[in-house]
């Protein structure tokens, strides 16, 4: 990996978020899991939607986009109204030929180096309760179970129950730490 570099997503980007997250989607079905994320489910429309109202966020290394995420400031449907201390991750994917191993990681870091820079001092995030290994790696990078969301509705009508997850960021050392240019 050369250095990875972050920047916010555009309009133009709007076909290589949905590569990407088609992708990521393949990558888990491969391995058996089942439930989480389907190819096709989102378009170009959903990523416009989230680029006019929050924020998305490509990686880079090389040129090369290796990852993105969404990054929310209300999160309404899964945490219910809450005051503004909080950023929310989403569809945090990773391209898995393109990039280099603890690539997710870094990314993880990016976004909370995002989330402090705002001014806020938690980041969120929601995964498949179902999912063991999903919610082994958001444990491992430092986000705690704080509640269960039954019937979270989905693309495509289905509903699903979701872990909630959260970081205090003012609990990290160096708002530096990890980050990424």
């Amino acid at each position: 990996m050369n250095e990875l570099r972050v920047r916010r997503a555009a309009e133009a980007d709007l076909t290589t978020l949905v590569r990407l997250r088609d992708a990521a989607a393949r990558w888990m079905l491969a391995r058996g899991v089942t439930g989480q994320w389907l190819p096709g489910e989102l378009g170009e429309d959903h990523f416009r939607r989230v680029l006019e109202r929050d924020e998305v966020w490509l990686a880079e290394d090389a040129g090369r986009v290796v990852g993105a995420w969404e990054l929310w400031w209300r999160d309404e449907a899964a945490w219910g109204p809450q005051p503004p201390v909080a950023g929310y991750v989403h569809r945090l994917m990773v391209d898995r030929e393109a990039a280099a191993p603890g690539t997710g990681r870094l990314l993880l870091r990016a976004a909370e180096a995002r989330v402090r820079a705002a001014g806020r001092s938690r980041v969120r995030l929601d995964c498949l309760a179902g999912n063991a290994p999903l919610n082994a790696y958001y444990e491992g990078a430092g986000y705690r179970e704080v509640g269960l969301l039954t019937e979270k509705p989905q693309p495509g009508g289905v509903s699903r129950s979701f872990t909630l997850r959260e970081k205090d960021l003012e609990d990290l050392a160096d708002p530096a730490d990890g980050a990424v240019s």
